[in-house]
């Protein structure tokens, strides 16, 4: 007997992502669910081949679900993931309403599952930002080995991380500059179209963004609280993968050679650095790909014990979809969950 599953938020760019991943990797899922606003319901959405028709959030009975698997933002998630939480169906939400909640684990399965046993108090789990989680996969293994004391991390952020409506403004706007058309910036609050701009989410009181304060926290509570963090995050004119250039200092001493060999073996990562034209991973080429992959891992002679490196991975699956699944995955694998049919 399989599982019952459902995808809040559907028809956006992760809930489509995640419906297409559940049937990529096979999820042992009888029922899925596509479920949207009542704006959406009726639509199409497809897991794999299977055409599914959009029914609306409040007409579904979570106490029949299994697992909700919810990308249809903070709002809905902070009134919708509690209920459905009491329902008995377990929720893996997807943005940022529950990250902190201490009640409320923090998963990346290849960094930290076995925290995933504190989901009963809430019978939800969070999954982290898009920029944190290809981080931490990045930075768990070289930890492991010489603990990490330091981290600055620049990123490079698709528009994707910002929605559909953030995708169709970077569109437009590149067809208006070879057509010499009017831009005008409205989901961003400068040109996107060739250019960078260095604000993503709020500004907060001491002058960085709520999105480099995810990242500082998040990584803290997913690694370690002792790593000391600073980011500043951009976001680029690219569709779809984060990049990240990072700086680590560690407490022991680690060469690169001793980097690339741990990295090569560790879960999720993908290690593509060759010193040539070419020897080292874009955003476009990691579209579509789950893995989190690493280039250009060189010594920094600036500080005792450190390391650069470059990370680029697809947000709309590591950092979002794919690890929700995987998330999914540890439930059932770990025997944390039955199926309620299966029960009854």
């Amino acid at each position: 007997m399989g599982y019952t599953v459902a995808v809040v938020g559907a028809t956006g760019n992760v809930g489509r992502e995640a419906l297409d991943i559940l049937a990529e990797r096979g999820f042992p899922a009888d029922t899925v669910l596509a479920v949207a606003s009542r704006r959406s319901a009726g639509q199409d959405a497809y897991f794999g081949d299977t055409k599914l028709k959009v029914v609306a959030l409040d007409n579904v009975d979570f106490s029949k679900v299994d697992i909700a698997i919810m990308s249809a933002g903070g709002d809905i998630s902070r009134e919708w993931a509690p209920k459905i939480g009491a329902a008995g169906c377990v929720v893996i939400d997807n943005s940022s309403a529950f990250r902190m909640d201490s009640q409320v684990p923090l998963i990346v399965p290849e960094v930290n599952a076995d925290a995933i046993e504190g989901f009963r108090q809430k019978n939800i789990i969070a999954n982290p930002n898009c920029s944190t989680a290809q981080l931490v996969v990045a930075l768990k293994p070289l930890h492991d080995a010489a603990t990490i004391k330091r981290v600055v991390v620049s990123t490079y952020q698709s528009v994707s991380g910002a929605g559909k409506e953030a995708m169709d403004e970077l569109f437009s706007q590149t067809k208006s500059v070879f057509s010499v058309g009017e831009i005008k910036p409205e989901k961003f609050p400068k040109r996107i179209a060739f250019n960078a701009i260095p604000h993503i989410d709020v500004f907060m009181e001491d002058g960085y963004t709520k999105e480099e304060w995810k990242m500082m926290a998040e990584t803290k509570k997913i690694l370690d609280p002792k790593i000391k963090l600073t980011a500043t995050c951009v976001r680029i004119p690219v569709f779809v993968s984060h990049s990240e250039a990072v700086n680590v200092e560690f407490e022991n001493p680690i060469t690169a050679e001793e980097a690339k060999g741990i990295l090569r073996n560790a879960p999720g990562c993908l290690l593509i650095d060759k010193h040539e034209d070419g020897g080292y991973i874009t955003p476009h080429e990691a579209a579509g790909e789950d893995a989190t992959y690493i280039s250009r891992v060189r010594e920094d002679a600036t500080a005792e014990n450190g390391l650069t490196f470059w990370c680029v991975s697809d947000n709309l699956r590591k950092g979002a979809a794919l690890n929700t699944v995987q998330i999914a995955e540890v439930l059932v694998n770990r025997g944390l969950i039955e199926p309620k049919q299966a029960a009854a």
